[in-house]
């Protein structure tokens, strides 16, 4: 049986202004309030996906007003039909950019049952970093009692030989065309089109995890379909939800109940329009104990390769030495920051998309450290992941904070 799962999809009534409906990740410039006000203002007074999520700058101890208003508000656009139900289908998307004038993907609904995040354990769908466990919890809080999903995941599948997307947007003067409009905040263009064949689509996948396939592509027959490139901990927000929730269902309801399916936008790996960037860490409040060590992290002998990254100190950029292995540079960066996180109580880090908004921010604050990370080759991500399991939490991200995914489609996940 396959992983992919026929559900409804839902999208915002027809008469509604989209570019102000969508909105970026909520995990996107957590260092930057002035974006996220501004964008406040752009969308007010109008519905938009801005009212049913919880952007992550603003977490703080105690979330729970902002999340029973986000609740109220979801039950509220539930009560007036503000979604409406497209049916049993799948939606191809175009995504532009500044960067990329073109990103395919397919937004369609995936099996829990066969996604985990943890490296030890063989999956269908499988985290490609580490997962911060604390970011989980107030997402679940949110979940628990959301009638929607609207998601920001995006998977990524090594389809060199099917060519799904490419195909479906060829004959894309066949499906009718659902959205097409610019993206607020400089994100681009967006366009999508319903996918009615749902079954021909899961069989082109299903294709991706014969033995053979698997033993050309990766030199391994194990099994492996998507892996997470962005949202990795909305996807295990997902799981945990799922977990908690079969528990208290009858057996009759555990395969067809919806909170078992995660609407996702699956991506091929190959498609011009994915990009790998590093993510930069940001460390305030860092001592100059935090960086002469750093400097001192890694020193090559004459028989090694390395790398040399960019250091922000005091608003000035200096250089450090990293090792020439991308996934090994960026463990040995992240587990030091671990290690003085747990010895000096003030010092916080955080995790940046963007080598502009880096210096913008230590420029801004004279107590930031900037820290810069060596790009991943995406070629590698599906045989690594397959042989090695997880790479460092936060050891790439897909193009720049403006190409990440902004909320649109929605997923029924309660029976109501």
């Amino acid at each position: 049986m396959s992983i992919i799962k026929k559900q409804h999809i839902y999208l915002p009534r027809k008469n509604f202004d989209m570019s102000k409906w969508a909105v970026i990740a909520c995990d996107q410039f957590t260092s930057e309030p002035e974006y996220w006000e501004k964008l406040k203002s752009y969308v007010d007074g109008t519905p938009t996906t801005l009212d049913l999520i919880f952007p992550e700058l603003y977490l703080s101890k105690d979330n729970s007003e902002r999340i029973k208003q986000i609740n109220n508000n979801m039950k509220e656009y539930y009560d007036k039909k503000l979604l409406e139900d497209e049916g049993m289908c799948m939606i191809l998307v175009n995504r532009s950019t500044k960067q990329h004038p073109k990103r395919l993907g397919i937004m369609l609904n995936v099996d829990l049952e066969a996604y985990d995040f943890r490296p030890d354990v063989p999956a269908l769908i499988k985290a490609t970093e580490g997962t911060i466990i604390e970011r989980i919890p107030p997402r679940v809080e949110i979940r628990k009692d959301s009638i929607f999903e609207l998601p920001h995941i995006m998977l990524l599948y090594d389809d060199r030989d099917e060519h799904i997307a490419d195909n479906l947007y060829e004959n894309r003067a066949k499906l009718e065309k659902v959205y097409d409009f610019n993206l607020n905040m400089d994100g681009g263009h967006l366009e999508g089109y319903k996918i009615k064949d749902v079954d021909g689509v899961i069989a082109k996948f299903d294709k991706l995890l014969t033995p053979e396939y698997l033993k050309k592509t990766f030199n391994s027959e194990t099994p492996l379909l998507f892996a997470v490139g962005d949202g990795n901990h909305s996807l295990a927000t997902a799981k945990e939800h799922w977990n908690r929730l079969k528990a208290t269902l009858p057996a009759e309801l555990l395969e067809n109940h919806p909170a078992r399916y995660a609407l996702v936008e699956v991506v091929n790996i190959h498609d011009a329009g994915i990009e790998f960037s590093p993510i930069f860490r940001v460390v305030k409040n860092a001592s100059s104990k935090f960086v002469k060590g750093l400097k001192k992290l890694y020193k090559p002998n004459k028989d090694e390769g390395c790398v040399t990254q960019t250091l922000i100190v005091n608003g000035k950029e200096e250089t450090f030495d990293l090792p020439n292995n991308s996934p090994l540079a960026i463990k040995m960066v992240q587990e030091y920051i671990d290690e003085c996180l747990a010895d000096e109580i003030e010092m916080t880090v955080d995790y940046i998309h963007g080598l502009d908004s880096l210096k913008d921010i230590c420029s801004k604050d004279k107590t930031a450290v900037g820290i810069t990370l060596p790009t991943l080759d995406k070629t590698q991500l599906f045989e690594f992941v397959i042989k090695h399991g997880v790479l460092p939490r936060k050891a790439f991200s897909i193009g720049e904070a403006r190409e990440k995914r902004y909320y649109l489609e929605a997923h029924k996940i309660k029976l109501v």
